[in-house]
């Protein structure tokens, strides 16, 4: 994250770093939120901090502290992530975009240096201005043979690309002349204002209710039902509203992680696994694969946040 926000301040200072694609709605639409706002850029990044280390907090927490302290700590952790959640929500009244900052989207090994002298220590960078003369005897067969017939390449079969082909990739869209934060819509009714909330504070019932009853599927059917309720509460985006349609549908695509969450996992899942890790243990590079979910599962069954909404 640090590395980060040098890079992007040497993008921003450097005229000849602009890139020459535009960055992604996702990238204009956090680093605008950033730029604007002082609360939203430090509770974005805090609530990205908290979720790289979350893991490694509760294997600290597994190997010194007691079961019970293991799942207080989890619990703190949630409501520290959904007050942060909160706060984004606030300040931007719109619904959460996943991750809240904004990624890197180049490779930093290809930018150009800032200086434009070479080091004497290393081989020039550019080619000398005047190339070396041919020698004498190498100076003649200056005329070119005739091109034969089989070494010629065929003659292109198929017309060309039209030219609206060509361009329609390259026009623009609403939402690339569209302001960075208006890139998703504000919420308006009560019920757009309801289903983000309760996507918010889901993670944090469903650790609460974990924390004290882990026998029974109270904690995973009202996770679901939750996660259901709020899918069916939220608003349906317009087609050009693509940033919020592709963060709906991230959302969409994380309900199946439930499959490696509680009853589910223990008595379809990990069964399933187990089987074909047994039947593939033998067999040629398969045997790889096996392996790696042999280990997999053991982390899975003892630690929470492997698998957290």
């Amino acid at each position: 994250m640090y590395h980060d926000t040098i890079l992007s301040k040497i993008m921003q200072s450097e005229p000849k770093y602009k890139p020459l694609l535009p960055f992604s709605l996702h990238v204009r639409y956090t680093k605008a939120w950033s730029e604007k706002s002082f609360t939203y850029k430090w509770a974005a990044r805090a609530l990205e901090l908290i979720r790289f280390v979350e893991l490694l907090v509760e294997m600290g927490l597994r190997r010194k502290a007691s079961v019970k302290a293991r799942w207080r700590g989890i619990v703190i952790i949630e409501m520290i992530k959904a007050f942060l959640r909160c706060v984004l929500l606030r300040v931007t009244r719109r619904p959460l975009i996943s991750p809240p900052i904004p990624e890197r989207e180049f490779d930093p090994s290809v930018l150009p240096p800032l200086s434009n002298t070479s080091s004497p220590t290393l081989a020039p960078s550019s080619p000398p201005s005047s190339l070396p003369s041919t020698p004498d005897h190498l100076r003649n067969n200056h005329t070119p043979l005739p091109p034969h017939p089989l070494l010629t390449p065929p003659p292109p079969t198929q017309s060309p690309l039209p030219v609206e082909d060509y361009l329609l990739p390259k026009a623009l869209t609403t939402a690339s002349v569209r302001t960075p934060t208006a890139l998703v819509k504000v919420l308006t009714s009560p019920k757009d204002w309801i289903a983000e909330v309760i996507y918010i504070i889901r993670p944090l019932i469903y650790a609460s209710m974990l924390a004290s009853d882990r026998e029974t599927n109270r904690p995973l059917l009202t996770a679901l039902a939750l996660e259901f309720f709020s899918r069916n509460l939220r608003r349906v985006p317009s087609s050009s509203s693509a940033l919020e349609r592709a963060e709906y549908a991230r959302r969409d695509r994380d309900i199946l992680w439930y499959l490696l969450r509680g009853s589910i996992w223990e008595t379809w899942t990990r069964p399933k696994l187990e089987s074909i890790a047994d039947s593939t243990a033998n067999v040629p590079l398969l045997g790889l694969f096996s392996a790696v979910v042999k280990d997999w599962i053991p982390l899975i069954d003892e630690y929470y946040y492997y698998t957290a909404p």
